[in-house]
């Protein structure tokens, strides 16, 4: 299987979003002809106050990003993760932050919501508190695609090995993660945390990220981007340069079980 990640810099522009991540996409296809396409978290709207993030929220199904991933998994015959969008939860001024996996023919066959809500200080001092805008979800989730097994997570997700060790013992073997990772801790911890959970859990991690500036409360922030693909021994087989584009790696199922037959920690489990 063949992935591409799309890496954009995502504002609180939705069009404009749509836009961008559509002409990757149809890059990618034209240039890679990937079986699949991830795009970064929260890909269709960033920024923004607590009562803009909920405004930019969707409905469960049928808005602009949900119609957009439908369509072009359809139109190029590939399976289109959605990365991560706002959507409203039922009765509340809230959003989900969502994952949402379509199939080849459009159909949504996987849903995630994100698990853990990034409520941090940086280094610098600056707040980021999800949680003003955002409900947690309550489920893990996990989708086959062809021979593989997809675990699913979001951005602050990757802190938290728990989740990832959870994701392995229902089957999965390669980690969908979409991010808007801070540029602050993006450039130490990123790249090594990502390496880090596919060499714990002997999966490809597949780690799409947004870059660059956008406004939030009036403020400029920067995501770091360095999207990449590691495979199950923690080699990086795939990685995007700065600015808009994607990279494209092929995902290979004898060397998941080549890793996990040779290292069996699955099977040498002390404590669980």
């Amino acid at each position: 299987m063949k992935i591409s990640v799309i890496q954009m810099n995502s504002v609180s522009d939705k069009a404009a979003n749509l836009a961008k991540a559509e002409k990757l996409t149809r890059n990618a296809v034209t240039q890679d002809s990937p079986d699949m396409v991830i795009f970064p978290e929260h890909f269709d709207w960033a920024g923004g106050s607590a009562q803009e993030k909920v405004a930019a929220g969707e409905d469960e199904t049928g808005g602009p990003a949900y119609r957009l991933c439908s369509r072009m998994a359809a139109e190029y015959g590939i399976f289109v993760h959605s990365g991560s969008f706002y959507e409203k939860v039922p009765g509340q001024d809230r959003v989900f932050n969502t994952t949402v996996v379509f199939d080849p023919h459009g159909k949504e066959i996987a849903r995630y919501r994100k698990l853990h809500m990034f409520d941090i200080y940086t280094p610098d001092g600056l707040r980021y508190g999800e949680s003003d805008a955002v409900a947690a979800g309550s489920e893990v989730t996990t989708v086959d695609v062809g021979d593989f097994r997809l675990g699913l997570a979001i951005c602050y997700d990757l802190r938290f090995p728990e989740l990832f060790q959870q994701l392995v013992a229902r089957g999965a073997n390669v980690i969908m993660l979409p991010a808007a990772f801070t540029l602050q801790t993006g450039k130490d911890h990123w790249e090594v945390l990502c390496r880090a959970r596919a060499i714990e859990t002997q999966s490809y991690v597949v780690a799409c990220g947004s870059h660059g500036p956008l406004s939030q409360n009036g403020e400029t922030r920067y995501t770091y981007g360095h999207s990449l693909i590691v495979d199950p021994w923690g080699h990086v087989i795939a990685k995007c340069s700065d600015g808009d584009g994607f990279a494209t790696a092929r995902l290979d199922i004898q060397l998941i079980n080549k890793v996990r037959n040779d290292i069996p920690v699955a099977k040498q489990k002390v404590l669980s």
